[in-house]
């Protein structure tokens, strides 16, 4: 009696330990007590796709994709948290506050940044030191980008590594230069458009013909933004560039004569403008904008194969335009708290110092990223086999390359992200008419200071 009393409290405790551990397992993204998790934290998907394809140690992909699975039986658990506003620096944020209560397989161990914000990381506590405390080497880091390592250094410690350089272009519609300037051909094109006077003039060109110059208000601001010759912030005092009156100059001029079409970036009229039915000369993008937004847009059918005869795809050729400027980019930081490193210096080198592999994402017809390699992109840059059809065949990596080598981003702050915004914001109504250029001018005082209480004063270039 004592036997069957013993076995079967011997099955019912097996039985009531099964019951927690099968509820765990149908958890999604919770993982097994006894799994390896790395915990990768992002805003959109470009990264997990770029991992999940180009990672020599990927073994396979959860249905769902929130779950990677690796050779060595390491999980990577992916948080995607969209970035709307500040909601991802928010959740972010509120994640790296509690990190050292959390247990290893919940910590963040590599998180993303863009460049806008990159700063306020890169001087934070919150990041790891890629060389000392990861183990990348100056070797490993030597092919990169130097703005793209500059960008988030900070007293000679670079916190951050990307797989991708951001310059940008001018994309223009080929059918429409051809009847504004004569020719649609990429040289003769960036001879009518090398500096801000040569392009205004174009503008006039262009709208006598029935086109509009760009798009909107915001089009042409990063050229002007990346090209300043101070910070936005110095101690309490905020000073506005000359450079960036020069773009409310030109805006202001281009919406009063009609040489934009008054729309705002990524709203609904100003992707239209980049359709088959667009009348918009052309728009400043990097790298990521001209393979992924424009062509996505410049589709009469968004669900059909990307190939000529689909929309505009095909009737895009890029050049150089007025000044060198970047926009955007993906940085990778390894989260302090970390136990992680190991794995982490693997991905990092594979991913970001990896020429190989970046040259891959390069070539690969559906992606064309622009990768950190400057070797990798002048090769790139001279193979007469090499072209986007999108751009009617043109090797835009060789324009690609040249740009990036001007790119100097050392008055970066990280105030750029709250300055940029809100400047914009306060010029609108400038734009349309509705408030005096002062007015404008106080709304942005008013408004700069409310994000950042520290700031004392605004100081403006003498006209």
């Amino acid at each position: 009696m004592k036997k069957r009393i013993t076995k079967l409290m011997a099955l019912l405790l097996t039985t009531s330990m099964l019951v927690p551990m099968t509820a765990c397992s149908t958890g999604g993204n919770e993982a097994k007590s006894d799994e390896h998790v790395l915990n990768i934290w992002c805003w959109n998907d470009e990264f997990q796709s770029r991992f999940n394809d180009y990672y020599p140690e990927v073994k396979k992909v959860s249905k769902d994709k929130s779950k990677t699975y690796l050779k060595d039986g390491t999980v990577v658990k992916w948080t995607i948290n969209e970035n709307k506003g500040n909601n991802y620096q928010n959740k972010l944020d509120e994640a790296l506050a509690a990190q050292d209560d959390k247990d290893d397989n919940e910590k963040i161990d590599i998180f993303l940044i863009e460049a806008d914000y990159a700063l306020k990381y890169v001087n934070s506590s919150a990041t790891l030191d890629v060389v000392k405390d990861v183990g990348l080497t100056k070797k490993d880091l030597g092919d990169q980008y130097q703005y793209t390592k500059d960008i988030v250094t900070t007293k000679g410690v670079q916190k951050a590594t990307s797989w991708q350089a951001a310059p940008g272009l001018f994309a223009y519609r080929r059918s429409v230069a051809k009847q504004v300037l004569g020719t649609d051909d990429p040289v003769e094109v960036q001879k009518s458009l090398s500096d801000w006077n040569k392009f205004n003039e174009v503008a006039g060109k262009a709208k006598s013909a029935g086109f509009q110059m760009l798009s909107g208000y915001d089009d042409s601001f990063r050229v002007f933004s990346n090209n300043v010759k101070q910070p936005w912030v110095k101690g309490d005092t905020v000073t506005v560039d000359k450079n960036i009156m020069e773009w409310v100059k030109q805006t202001k001029e281009f919406t009063d004569k009609g040489y934009n079409n008054k729309t705002s970036l990524w709203n609904d009229a100003w992707s239209k403008d980049q359709g088959p039915d667009g009348k918009v000369f052309g728009f400043f993008y990097s790298t990521w904008g001209i393979n992924f937004t424009l062509m996505k847009n410049s589709l009469a059918d968004p669900d059909g194969k990307a190939q000529v005869g689909n929309g505009a795809f095909g009737d895009w050729a890029v050049c150089e335009g007025p000044a060198p400027y970047y926009w955007g980019g993906s940085w990778l930081c390894a989260a302090k708290g970390t136990d992680d490193k190991k794995e982490i210096k693997d991905i990092m080198r594979k991913l970001t110092c990896d020429k190989n592999i970046m040259k891959k994402m390069t070539e690969n017809p559906e992606i064309q990223d622009y990768t950190n390699t400057v070797s990798g992109m002048e090769e790139i840059a001279k193979d007469p086999n090499f072209g986007s059809e999108f751009l009617g065949g043109q090797n835009h990596v060789a324009l690609f390359s040249e740009s990036a080598n001007k790119i100097d981003m050392s008055n970066t702050s990280k105030y750029d992200q709250g300055c940029n915004e809100k400047i914009q914001t306060a010029m609108k109504d400038y734009f349309d008419g509705k408030v005096s250029l002062d007015k404008a001018k106080k709304n942005f005082e008013t408004s700069i200071k409310e994000t950042y209480p520290t700031i004392k004063k605004v100081e403006w270039p003498n006209e």
